[in-house]
């Protein structure tokens, strides 16, 4: 899954794609470099991330889904806003990407009408405040508990369970060494009945273990990517896409003698 920010301010590429055209002259190339799906991002999610209203998410993400989908590209949108979620499936989005679970009031029913795939990710508190002092007592089990709670939800709702995905949510309300037990632990969501997905691409948590600036995590990306693939992660949500493929290749050809 290649990243497309289609914003000013996101924590590695805020503002390189913040136009419509910049945006797909980057979808381009990320499909050109082996990405399976992209997933648009008109709001940033990053620790201290400002929201955006409704309005302004669509004026970023719409022209940008409406002309990937029409050239039968793949396409996710990262969005917890039902409203947006709703636009974006008529654009031609086949999966909505929400870092609050579809938890916001109406958007388990713009899912379940919609028939699209969705992948609802834990996060303590929220963007502004989830870096403050998160804590947990057993990280692993907490996260996998709440998000058996929102698969619970959404079959509830009518979501069919090949719709969904999961993701533990690196880097949103957890502590390096909270993001160090899940990665370690990521095996264990395996027997969740779902795939999962897993967004570790130039996160803070690889500038801590590597001391490195944002710009300059592309190593520690990769080696990350193929820990998490090696434990069982289906979809890589990554910046890198030809620089992971590569790493997935050697992986995988040894993987499979």
């Amino acid at each position: 899954m290649g990243i497309i920010n289609v914003t000013p301010d996101s924590f590695s590429d805020g503002g390189l794609y913040a136009s419509t055209e910049s945006a797909l002259r980057h979808a381009a190339h990320l499909i050109e470099e082996g990405a399976d799906l992209l997933d648009i991002g008109g709001e940033s999610t990053r620790p201290g991330g400002t929201p955006v209203s409704v309005q302004e998410e669509l004026h970023r993400i719409i022209p940008v889904v409406k002309a990937l989908s029409s050239m039968n590209t793949p396409v996710s949108v990262d969005t917890s806003k039902p409203e947006v979620m709703r636009a974006a499936i008529e654009a031609g989005a086949i999966m909505i990407n929400d870092v609050n679970a579809l938890r916001a009031p109406g958007a388990l029913e713009v899912i379940a009408e919609g028939g699209v795939a969705v992948c609802l990710m834990h996060m303590q508190g929220d963007p502004l405040s989830m870096q403050a002092n998160p804590q947990y007592n057993d990280v692993v089990a907490e996260v996998k508990d709440f998000l058996r709670q929102r698969l619970n939800a959404a079959e509830a709702a009518g979501i069919p369970c090949e719709r969904l995905v999961i993701d533990p949510g690196f880097g949103f309300g957890k502590t390096l060494s909270h993001n160090i037990e899940l990665l370690r632990h990521l095996d264990q969501f395996m027997d969740m009945g779902v795939p999962v997905l897993v967004g570790l691409s130039r996160k803070s948590m690889l500038g801590k273990i590597t001391g490195n600036e944002v710009g300059d995590r592309i190593h520690a990306s990769v080696a990350a990517a193929l820990l998490a693939r090696a434990k069982g992660a289906r979809i890589l949500r990554v910046h890198d896409v030809k620089a992971t493929r590569d790493a997935l290749a050697v992986y995988d050809a040894v993987s499979m003698v």
